[in-house]
Parts: structure tokens; sequence; C-alpha cells
């Protein structure tokens, strides 16, 4: 009985890709696309960027295949190739952090504000500026998480930091956060 394609381990996907194998090339695609995204996503980039940060980290994939080393660990190495990618992008770009933004506050159109919008507004402006002023590492980890379901081992490759400390590390952020936001109030 062959197993189906979800049941196989990246490292036997590797393998079947270095012969070519499209159903394997498919499966790694699959499984690592969304983590490859939220990487770049996590660099606050756009849509475009995004796009190119996962085609370029499919490209190195198979410029590098038959050097990998721990095929079993072809995740992990996709995710630091996404992280450096990123921050590439971002130096060509010219910026050096991922800048969070807050729409402008806009009146309704009866000319007023409508007071649930404000007090929405009012506390995204208030998590926006708490953000801003966190540490970068704080802000990229926050960001990570909020953006796709991950696994610490993914979180841990892709912010480039022990598995281990993914777990405290993100306590330690959402704790500085509220502290902020208790203040802000």
């Amino acid at each position: 009985m062959v197993p189906k394609v979800d049941e196989v381990t990246s490292g036997e996907l590797v393998a079947r890709a270095r012969q070519n194998d499209q159903v394997a090339w498919d499966a790694l695609v699959e499984r690592y696309t969304g983590l490859l995204r939220s990487i770049a996503r996590s660099y606050d980039l756009g849509a475009a960027d995004m796009a190119d940060v996962t085609q370029t980290v499919w490209l190195r994939l198979v410029e590098r295949l038959d050097e990998l080393r721990e095929p079993d660990r072809v995740g992990s190495w996709l995710a630091v190739t996404a992280h450096r990618e990123s921050r590439w992008t971002l130096r060509r770009r010219g910026r050096e952090l991922p800048a969070w933004s807050v729409p402008d506050q806009a009146p309704d159109p009866a000319g007023g504000c409508v007071e649930r919008t404000c007090v929405q507004r009012e506390r995204l402006s208030d998590v926006a500026s708490a953000i801003r002023a966190m540490p970068e590492r704080c802000r990229r980890v926050l960001r990570f998480f909020a953006l796709a379901p991950v696994t610490y081992a993914e979180a841990a490759s892709a912010l480039d930091i022990p598995v281990g400390s993914v777990g405290p590390t993100r306590a330690r952020c959402l704790a500085d956060l509220r502290r902020r936001l208790g203040e802000s109030l």
C-alpha cells in the first residue's frame, strides 16, 4: 500500500523530489508555502514582495536540493531562507524595520464619527502605538503569531531563536504588550 502524501515525512518528499517526482514537489509546496508566506508577512512586506520572497525561496531550494545535509529539516531550511530573503527585500527597498500603520480616521457619511467606530479606532491606535514602542524582536514575534497558525518549531526557525525560547519569548512579549496597553488606558 502506498502511503498518502500527507503521511510521508519531509525527508522522504525531498528524496523523491531529488528524483524529479512532481507529486513530491507539489506536496512540499503545499506543506510549506503557508509558512513561507507568514514569514514574509511578519516583515510587513506587501503582497508583491511577499510573493517574490516565497518564489525566491522555492527557487533556492531547487538550486540546492541535492546539497541539503538533513532532508528531514527542509522546513527549517525553508524558514531560515525565507527569513533571510525577507530581510534582504527590506534592505533592498530601503526599509530597516517593518512599519506598523494605522488607518486614517475618517468621519462617517453622516458627518460625525460613529462612537463604536471611534472607540475601535482609538483602541487600534493604542495597540499600534504600544507595538511600535516595543523592541523589534517582540514586534516580529507578535506579528508572526498573529498572521498564521504555526508550530513552535516553525516559529523558531523563522524567528531564528531556539525552540525552547519560543513560548517564553511570546509570553514575555504579550505581557509587555498588556502592560503597555494598561498604561495607555
